[in-house]
């Protein structure tokens, strides 16, 4: 039987949680004109905590992976910011008394045997796909824990994305509904349309609809700029946009080659019904993660 690997976003989904069980104190406190006390945040870190442990045990019963890991972003700017130093730019920071909380939930994962990997330079999201990816070639399969639109660009028979909120897939037929391109034609399609979440910009006066049909007629943001079919005063625009464009793409392509430094069997579950013979193809395969 195939490893079935589940890949948390581990603040996707404690920072949402963590809304969710600030937002009462918060309505309250601004009725009144105060602040969080001390002793509000505690308790609103407690529940946080008992919800994300609660919704552990729903995705892993949900789900029923022999493998799991919460991979957290690194507390350092990543490459992206160095980049591009408005990356992200005016995204609410997380408080510091959760951000303090957070070795505390990955004690409380890591009693589930679910273990936490945190890089020290990279995001959450290159974590991720390098793992996938890995997984992915090997034909194992991922589950992607996640809102986050981003990772539906790396769907294929294999990996799968799970709106744990939402309690469903986010797969291609979502994609096409929500986007009208196929998964493989995402990043170019966020490239020129730009990304708002993460204030990556993009070709301006291309929209979702304009960027959608060029997709879909010519395949790529590089068979569009290599067409000569394309009207004149579109192509001019693309042209005069190219350094953006090159920009754009590199910020929304994910890094697939992270060494991680462990192998698959180290975060395989207790209940795992994956075979001896099966994990140690996957071993010799993935070597090294």
């Amino acid at each position: 039987m195939p490893a079935h690997l589940i890949l948390i976003d581990a603040l996707n989904l404690i920072r949402r949680i963590y809304a969710v069980q600030e937002r009462p104190f918060v309505q309250s406190i601004h009725q009144n004109g105060h602040v969080l006390s001390e002793k509000t945040q505690q308790q609103v870190l407690f529940n946080t905590q008992n919800a994300c442990i609660k919704a552990l045990e729903n995705i892993l019963q949900q789900l029923q992976p022999s493998h799991a890991l919460a991979v957290f972003d690194s507390q350092q700017p990543c490459w992206r910011y160095k980049l591009y130093p408005d990356y992200k730019k005016g995204r609410k920071k997380m408080p510091l008394h959760l951000a303090n909380a957070l070795n505390a939930i990955q004690d409380a994962f890591m009693e589930y045997n679910i273990d936490s990997l945190v890089s020290d330079e990279d995001e959450a999201d290159d974590l991720i796909a390098t793992l996938t990816t890995k997984m992915s070639l090997h034909s194992q399969n991922v589950t992607i824990v996640s809102t986050d639109k981003g990772f539906l660009s790396l769907l294929n028979p294999n990996v799968h994305v799970y709106d744990y909120f939402n309690r469903r897939y986010l797969d291609e037929q979502y994609i096409k509904d929500k986007f009208d391109v196929t998964p493989g034609q995402l990043t170019d399609l966020w490239t020129l349309t730009g990304d708002n979440t993460n204030k990556i910009p993009g070709v301006s006066g291309i929209g979702q609809i304009t960027a959608a049909n060029l997709l879909n007629q010519y395949g790529s943001i590089s068979a569009i700029l290599n067409s000569d079919a394309i009207k004149p005063a579109l192509k001019e625009k693309l042209y005069n946009s190219e350094a953006q464009i090159a920009l754009s793409k590199e910020l929304l392509t994910f890094k697939l080659n992270i060494p991680l430094g462990f192998n698959l069997k180290d975060i395989r579950l207790d209940n795992a019904n994956t075979s001896n013979d099966n994990e140690l193809d996957c071993k010799q395969n993935l070597q090294t993660l």
